[in-house]
Parts: structure tokens; sequence; C-alpha cells
């Protein structure tokens, strides 16, 4: 038999989103089928946006000609879709990112494990605790993480992130070369503000680290002042990759596209000293491991900066942060310690650090008949919390709010 990474086997059994689906339909199993408003996955809800379902019917009318076929495109993306990004998403707001730096990619979540290809096995992780656990499983599966110790990965570098530092974590005592940052957060649900991210961007350029942030839910953001690009930041081009999706912005999540930014003028080196630049890496990556996303969905990606597709986008986060506003004002209505769903569609509830994570899920889950997610699943600093989304319709978001005022839990 052929021998395997041995990685994996330090991984929990199971990634968190599985196991709460389990638990979901085991409960489901053992109580007649009953429903379960699912308020724990972060999957939309809202269907695609006429612009975009009419953008991929023509695409698709394009596939069945031969005079218009695509095959396999540009690894890179689509030049019209890249053209977009970069005048909509950045130079429209002041930010020099140009198309050759940005690369279309099948979802956000790919591209954070695949990032790991272009840094160093050696390279020391840092990750905020609580966060989206793919950052720390990818840093396993790679090989960087060490071995687990009480809860914690032994080479990781956390950044504790707590109510008594507004979730904003500190810079690190040991240098980090690769830092995971996600702004608006997923999954405490806060925004950065431009002196929070530039202290980072500072502590990069001084140390020569590598920030990948993640900004998959900047269409959100609500609040003057609060960061929706890392590029806002001076200097950040030089140390800063940033990753972004279609998913909960165009409810691309069963499509699947998006894009990370890898600015020229970022740099890297080999270990003989040589500088080479990370746009340079990434490309040759993505040549030899990827063929692209496909012409549908970029084309589809492309009419959500239509003016018809922009006001769309603002039209459906407003509807999901207006699920997010009832989640945080159930739960505080109830005693309950509620944060983030001011400019994200998470909300963090705390129900006291003596808490289990799991047993809160189990407990909202058999008495309201709704499912979160446990706390515990993001780190170490979730003990105590759950997450909850506002994804779901606003029919279902109302129903189990209702559910949860009248059960008579309590704080």
């Amino acid at each position: 038999m052929v021998q395997v990474n041995d990685n994996f086997s330090q991984l929990p059994k199971s990634y968190l989103f599985s196991e709460v689906a389990r638990r979901i339909a085991e409960y489901k199993s053992s109580n007649g089928g009953s429903d379960v408003i699912r308020m724990d996955i972060g999957d939309v809800t809202r269907p695609l946006f006429h612009s975009v379902i009419a953008a991929m019917h023509d695409a698709v009318d394009e596939l069945a000609s031969s005079s218009s076929f695509h095959g396999y495109g540009p690894e890179q993306g689509y030049s019209f879709l890249r053209e977009a990004i970069s005048l909509h998403d950045y130079h429209g707001r002041g930010l020099d990112i140009d198309p050759a730096d940005i690369f279309i990619s099948d979802g956000a979540k790919s591209d954070l494990g695949n990032l790991g290809d272009i840094y160093s096995r050696d390279c020391t992780v840092a990750v905020m605790n609580p966060s989206y656990p793919v950052y720390v499983d990818d840093s396993v599966i790679d090989g960087r993480a060490g071995d687990i110790i009480h809860g914690k990965w032994s080479r990781l570098v956390y950044l504790d992130c707590d109510p008594g530092n507004r979730f904003m974590p500190s810079l690190p005592e040991k240098k980090a070369d690769v830092i995971f940052l996600c702004f608006p957060n997923n999954p405490t649900g806060e925004a950065i503000t431009k002196d929070e991210l530039s202290r980072w961007v500072d502590y990069a350029r001084e140390n020569g680290s590598l920030i990948i942030y993640d900004s998959a839910y900047e269409a959100f953001v609500r609040q003057p002042g609060m960061v929706r690009s890392i590029y806002e930041i001076e200097g950040a081009e030089e140390v800063a990759i940033e990753i972004r999706s279609f998913s909960k912005t165009a409810g691309f999540t069963g499509l699947r596209c998006g894009y990370t930014v890898v600015p020229r003028k970022l740099k890297g080196r080999y270990s003989d000293g040589t500088d080479v630049s990370l746009n340079t890496l990434w490309n040759r990556r993505q040549c030899t491991k990827f063929n692209g996303a496909s012409y549908v969905a970029q084309k589809g990606a492309a009419a959500v900066y239509t003016p018809e597709g922009m006001e769309d986008v603002k039209r459906v986060t407003d509807y999901y942060m207006g699920n997010a506003a009832i989640i945080k004002s159930a739960f505080s209505k109830i005693g309950f310690n509620a944060y983030g769903g001011d400019n994200s569609p998470y909300v963090w509830v705390s129900a006291g650090a003596d808490k289990d994570s799991w047993q809160i899920f189990e407990q909202l889950l058999h008495i309201c008949g709704f499912s979160t997610t446990p706390g515990s699943g993001f780190g170490t600093k979730g003990e105590g919390y759950i997450r909850l989304t506002g994804f779901n319709s606003r029919e279902n978001t109302e129903t189990a709010m209702s559910r949860l005022v009248a059960s008579g839990i309590r704080m």
C-alpha cells in the first residue's frame, strides 16, 4: 500500500461543518424527520440575480455554437472579468490594483489552501483565535502546524481575540512569517478600522511577513471608517495578498467563483537569497494545477458589475444584514452577549466561558429547532460561544428567533 501524508492523521476526524451536519441529521432521524432551521451554515438562500442568470444563458448559447465556443480559458481568468474587478472593486475606490494582479478562481476556500504552495514549509504561520478552520487545517495538512497540545498546535502563532480586545488581535510576540487575517471576521462578525489594520501592515513591512487577507465579506460593511480592502492601507500592496468571493455577495455558493489579488510589488525570497515576485510564483502554480474557473461562471460574475448587478448586491446584502439584526436583537433580549451583525452577516453569541459550545448547540437544536455552529470549532477562544448566520430566509429567521424568545432559555 502507498504511504500517505501523515499530517491527515492529526486532523479532527471530521471537518467542523460536516460534524454539525451529521448531528443535525441524527437529530432529525430521532425526531421523525423534524424540520431544522439552519442558522449554522454560511450558505445563502436568495437566488442568483436576473442579470447573472441572463449573462450565463448568453454564455451557454455561445458554447452551443462552433463560431463562439470557448474551450480552455486563461488560467488567470478572462480579461473581461479581471478588468471589471480592477475597475469597480479597486480603481473605482482609489486603489491601484490592475487586472494583472488579479487571478480568478473557483472560490476563496480553494485559494486559501492553495496559497500554501508558494511559501516555505518552514514558515511560521499566525492565525486569529477564533478563526475560520480552513486556515488551521490547511496548515496541518501542509506540515506547518506541529503537534496539538491542549487544543493548540505547537508551531502556529495564535492571535487571541475576545471582548476584552474587541476581537482585535494584538501583534504577535513571536515573529510570524505568514499571517491570516479576516475582516469583516468569520466567525466573530467584527470589522476593522484603518488605524487597527495599519499596525499589521507596518508589522509585516518591518518583519518581512506576508499577510493573507480574507475579505470575503467586504460587501457587508456598513459603518463608515471600516476597511473593505487591505489595499486601503498605504504599503499593503508590498506585503499582502487579498482573497474575495462572489459566494455571499451574489449567491455563488453553488456556482463557485472568486478571486485572489497578488500584487506585482509583492516579493518573496528563495533560500539562496534570490528575490522573486509572488505574482510570478502564483501564476506558475495556477498554470500547473488549475485550468481556470468555468466560462459560464465568469460571465455570470462579470454581470455583478453592471449597474443592475451592483444594485442587486446592495439589496441582497441588506436583506441578510436585516436577518443578522433580528438574530442579534433576540439573543440580546434574553440576556446573552451578542457581537457582530453590524458589518457582517455573522452573529457571535456568548453563553459564558464556563459553557460547552456543543452543549449550547444541542440545547438550541432540541428546544428551539434551529442549528448553530459551536464556537469551539473555531479555536480555543471560541469555547462558550456559538455562531449564527443571517443567510436563511427572513421568515425562517423570524420563526427561529421567536422560538428562542419563547423558549425560556436565559443567560
